[in-house]
């Protein structure tokens, strides 16, 4: 599928608008989460610090003057006086709050370099894993006390880092229940257009199932009423069309028995080419109202066999009729249509060229079955005039029997019926050229054998 026409459809917005949302969502969630736990062990830790130090400080204001000692010359882990040689960043006014809060106003807390922390050196990586305050403290008899404090290091917050596997789970399973989730609401809109554009060529189809969202299915319930009118009213229009033209057999007929009575013979000539002339009209209204009406399955077509045929009556019949290409592949159509849908281009091309040729070839994904005569052609602006209902082009030539404008629009309609386009161009050598483009089914011709099979 053509990803341009996949991402402008409502299937493939949906999917990206959910796609990033979801992912947009979680990454958010994750990182809000992962901020507050940051922010809770950071409050933790603080909280042992000031524990540690106020710990501390009891211990040593009911110490005696020995153990005091002791204690100072670093007996604690992570706690013992300052050297002055440490170097200051910056005080730390949170970590000085909580311990004035436990201590006094009297205390105060400052970042150190933590390099500067320790005599003995250390791994250079080492220093970056720990943090160090100088905390300034008294005791309860008021001497001076400045202690160095050191704790595991923090980071700073951050949105957590992509974690390949992580990433790869989150995009594979979200971008499978947004691609679900796009296409089955957006498909029953898929089957309404679909539905829609195939709507004009096929009254007979069924009712699309009524599915989605309650909106859509308004509208497919609107669109299958819809349906139903039009083709009861073609229904309608159709039978009348063949009750009318079936009821004026029976009258014409007597009138030609009496028109046989007539005695003088131009007169009785003219009166009978009229009758003629509506007789005609009638046959093609019958031929219109029954090709409005094929409901055939459609099945497997040898083409090239069907096209010898019709060109093997017209021989017959006294006419001249060429094959002058085969294709060797099969298509599906609903035979009987396209059988009178060729009929009728052929006879046609030889009422108005005198001889016809027909040709098949394969181009892809289309068959294509040309039929051209060699008459005076059609004008440019007239190509698509002529397939409407009786429409004759002006000719000084043309007799009331040369038929009623209704063979064209007739095999249009059998084509639609074959989900065939059938396309009219004026050759460059001369004459006229109908292409019939079929696209159903296209395979390979099978022999004898596969056909019995």
């Amino acid at each position: 599928m053509n990803l341009q026409r996949y991402f402008g459809s409502m299937t493939g917005r949906l999917f990206v608008f959910l796609l990033i949302g979801v992912i947009g969502s979680a990454s958010l969630a994750l990182g809000i989460a992962d901020a507050r736990r940051r922010a809770d062990l950071q409050r933790i830790r603080l909280e042992r610090l000031v524990d540690r130090v106020q710990d501390f400080l009891a211990f040593a204001n009911s110490a005696s003057e020995t153990l005091r000692m002791k204690l100072l010359s670093g007996g604690v882990p992570g706690l013992y006086p300052a050297s002055g040689e440490e170097r200051i960043v910056s005080v730390d006014a949170e970590l000085m709050q909580r311990l004035a809060s436990r201590i006094g106003d009297s205390v105060r807390a400052e970042r150190v370099v933590s390099s500067t922390c320790f005599s003995k050196p250390m791994v250079p990586s080492s220093y970056n894993q720990l943090s160090c305050w100088a905390v300034s403290v008294q005791l309860a008899d008021g001497t001076p006390l400045k202690l160095i404090l050191i704790s595991p290091q923090t980071q700073d917050w951050h949105l957590p880092g992509l974690d390949p596997v992580f990433l790869s789970i989150l995009a594979l399973g979200v971008g499978i229940l947004t691609f679900i989730a796009a296409r089955t609401a957006a498909a029953p809109l898929g089957d309404l257009s679909r539905a829609a554009s195939t709507l004009g060529g096929d009254l007979d189809s069924v009712p699309l199932p009524e599915r989605g969202p309650y909106e859509v299915r308004d509208a497919i319930r609107a669109f299958n009423t819809m349906h139903a009118r039009l083709r009861a009213h073609v229904v309608e229009r159709t039978q009348i069309l063949a009750s009318i033209t079936h009821d004026l057999q029976t009258p014409l007929t007597r009138l030609r028995l009496r028109l046989e009575k007539v005695e003088d013979i131009a007169l009785r000539s003219r009166l009978v080419d009229d009758l003629g002339g509506m007789q005609l009209l009638i046959r093609e209204g019958l031929d219109f109202s029954r090709g409005s009406q094929i409901d055939e399955p459609f099945a497997p077509i040898a083409l090239d066999s069907l096209l010898e045929s019709l060109v093997e009556d017209a021989a017959d019949s006294g006419q001249t009729a060429v094959l002058s290409g085969r294709c060797g592949y099969d298509v599906e159509a609903r035979p009987r249509a396209l059988q009178r849908c060729l009929a009728n281009l052929l006879d046609n091309a030889l009422k108005y060229g005198g001889c016809a040729e027909i040709s098949a070839t394969v181009s892809g994904d289309e068959l294509r079955i040309k039929v051209r005569d060699h008459g005076p052609g059609i004008p440019a602006d007239k190509l698509d005039t002529v397939f409407e209902p009786f429409v004759r082009l002006e000719n000084p030539s043309s007799r009331p029997t040369d038929g009623a404008g209704l063979g064209l629009t007739i095999a249009r309609m059998l084509a639609q019926k074959s989900e065939a386009d059938l396309l009219l161009a004026n050759h460059p050598e001369g004459g006229l050229e109908a292409c019939l483009i079929l696209r159903r089914g296209l395979a390979p011709a099978r022999t004898c054998a596969e056909w019995a099979a």
